[in-house]
C-alpha cells in the first residue's frame, strides 16, 4: 500500500506545511447531488445496501473525483456504522432519516453494549478503505471517518433523528454516570474502528461532531471534547512514514475552537457562522482550519459562488494551513455544475494566498 502520492497538498495544508494553493473538497462529496450516485444507489437497492457493499461504496468514493480536481477522497461510509455493528438494529427510512431498532435507555441495555470488532461486524467499511486505496492509485490521499462518541449516542438514546435532544439530556443531566458508560464504549469503538481504517490505508481521520453545538460550553467539555481527546490522543499517528492528520468537526462549535485546539488534534472544521480570521486568531496557528463555505452560496450563479469563494480564501488570509471546503455538507439539490465552479475559483484564486 505504498504507492507514491501524486497529490500531497491536502496533507501538506493539514500539517501547515507550505503549499502552492489552497486544497478543496467537500463534506458529503459523494452524494445525492451527483446523478452518477443515484445511478450506483438504485443499483444497490437501498442506502445501506450501498454502505455495506465495498464495490459500491468504492464506486462512489471515486465518482466526484472522476469530476472534479479535487484534492482528496473520504470513505463513502455513514456515522451510524457503528451502532449498527452492535446490533442495536439500523434501518434508514425514506424520508425519516436513520432509525434504530433497539435504542438506549436503560442501565441494562448500557451494560448490553460492546466494542465490534472492525475485522468482523465492520468488515465491510475496513474492505472498502483498502479497495478505494487501491483504485485511486495515489491521485490523491483518502480520508477515514467516524462519527464523534457525542454525536453518534445521540441516536443511540433518541433511537433516531431529534429536534430537543430530550432523552439524551434527560440522561446527560438525570443519570450522568450512564451517559458517561455510553459514551466510553462508544469513544472506545471509534478508537478501534479509525486504527482499523488507517491500517487498511487511511491517511487522514476526520471526527464528525454533528450534535456538539446543541451543548451548553460545560456540558460541551465533559461530554463531548472529552471523548474526542481521547479519539485523538489513541489513534495511530504514523503510517507509512506520514503522519497521519486528525480532523475534528464541530458543528456549531465556533466559540469552542481554542479547546478544541488544545486536543492535540492537527485540524479543526470551521462551519459558515465563525469567521475564518477569527477561527485562526482564536487558535493561533496551532491547527491547520478547514472551510468554511456557507452550503447554501451553491445555489447561487457561479459568478456569485467565485465571489463568496474569494471571502472565505480572504478571511483566512494569506500562509499556509487553510483546506477549503463548505461549512457542512454540499445539500442534495445543488447543481453538479455549481460545485464545479467552487473547485475552478479555489483553484483561480488561492494561490496569491501561497507566495
Amino acid at each position: 500500500m505504498t504507492t507514491t502520492l501524486q497529490n500531497d497538498v491536502f496533507l501538506r495544508a493539514l500539517l501547515r506545511q507550505p503549499t502552492e494553493r489552497t486544497p478543496v473538497w467537500m463534506m458529503r462529496q459523494a452524494g445525492r447531488y451527483l446523478p452518477e450516485y443515484r445511478a450506483t444507489r438504485g443499483r444497490a437497492g437501498s442506502f445501506m445496501g450501498l454502505c455495506t457493499n465495498p464495490d459500491y461504496a468504492c464506486e462512489v468514493t471515486l465518482q466526484p473525483l472522476d469530476r472534479y480536481p479535487l484534492d482528496a477522497a473520504i470513505l463513502f461510509s455513514d456515522i451510524l456504522t457503528i451502532p449498527h455493528a452492535m446490533n442495536l438494529g439500523l434501518e434508514f427510512e425514506a424520508g425519516e432519516g436513520p432509525k434504530i431498532e433497539r435504542p438506549v435507555r436503560t442501565s441494562a441495555d448500557i451494560d448490553r453494549l460492546f466494542v465490534p470488532d472492525p475485522a468482523k461486524e465492520l468488515k465491510y467499511v475496513i474492505d472498502a478503505v483498502s479497495l478505494i486505496r487501491r483504485e485511486l492509485k495515489g491521485r490523491v490521499p483518502l480520508i477515514g471517518f467516524a462519527g464523534s462518541p457525542w454525536t453518534v449516542s445521540t441516536y443511540i438514546v433518541e433511537g433516531g433523528s431529534t429536534k430537543n435532544f430530550a432523552r439524551i439530556k434527560s440522561m446527560l443531566y438525570g443519570a450522568p454516570s450512564d451517559m458517561h458508560r455510553v459514551l466510553d464504549v462508544v469513544t472506545r469503538s471509534t478508537i478501534s474502528y479509525l486504527n482499523a481504517q488507517i491500517e487498511a490505508g487511511a491517511q487522514a481521520a476526520m471526527v464528525f461532531d454533528t450534535w456538539g453545538g446543541v451543548l451548553t460550553p460545560q456540558a460541551y467539555r465533559e461530554f463531548s471534547l472529552h471523548y474526542m481527546q481521547r479519539i485523538v490522543d489513541g489513534l495511530v499517528k504514523e503510517r507509512e512514514g506520514r503522519r497521519v492528520p486528525v480532523i475534528l468537526f464541530t458543528k456549531g462549535g465556533g466559540a469552542w475552537l481554542d479547546q478544541m485546539a488544545g486536543t492535540g488534534a492537527d485540524a479543526l472544521g470551521v462551519d459558515w457562522t465563525t469567521d475564518l480570521a477569527d477561527a485562526r486568531a482564536m487558535t493561533g496557528d496551532r491547527v491547520a482550519l478547514q472551510g468554511n463555505l456557507d452550503p447554501s452560496v451553491l445555489y447561487a450563479p457561479p459568478a456569485a459562488i467565485r465571489t463568496e469563494v474569494g471571502r472565505v480564501l480572504a478571511s483566512y488570509g494569506k500562509g499556509h494551513g487553510h483546506v477549503f471546503n463548505l461549512g457542512h455538507g454540499i445539500h442534495p439539490d445543488v447543481d453538479p455544475e455549481h460545485a464545479g465552479a467552487m473547485v475552478a475559483a479555489v483553484h483561480e484564486l488561492s494561490p496569491q494566498y501561497h507566495r
